[in-house]
């Protein structure tokens, strides 16, 4: 049974671009957050982390996230979660040149 009281997700950056970018539940890396996984049990969350860590030469950083747990989609509960999925503030560029959501 979970004890943590939020959902997680995998997150980390591009090597080679910077983007930020999210782990889907294949094992792929999205530059969208709605395409993350929601991981609700922790032992579940550990092993997908270590296993993104060892098997994503192009990923650095990954690390798990916080998500609100009853959303439909995933919804970062930190600020600097909410900053990474939409990305920099001072000029579009990246994911906000190409989406055009912000």
């Amino acid at each position: 049974m979970p004890t943590d009281k939020y959902a997680k997700y995998i997150t980390g950056s591009d090597l080679l671009t910077g983007e930020v970018v999210f782990r889907a539940a294949d094992g792929t890396w999205m530059d969208q957050l709605s395409s993350a996984e929601l991981i609700i049990d922790p032992e579940l969350g550990a092993l997908k982390l270590r296993d993104a860590e060892q098997n994503a030469p192009r990923v650095v950083g990954p690390y798990l996230a916080d998500a609100a747990p009853d959303a439909p989609n995933p919804t970062p509960v930190h600020y600097r979660e909410r900053f990474r999925a939409t990305g920099p503030s001072n000029y579009p560029h990246g994911k906000q040149e190409r989406h055009r959501h912000v």
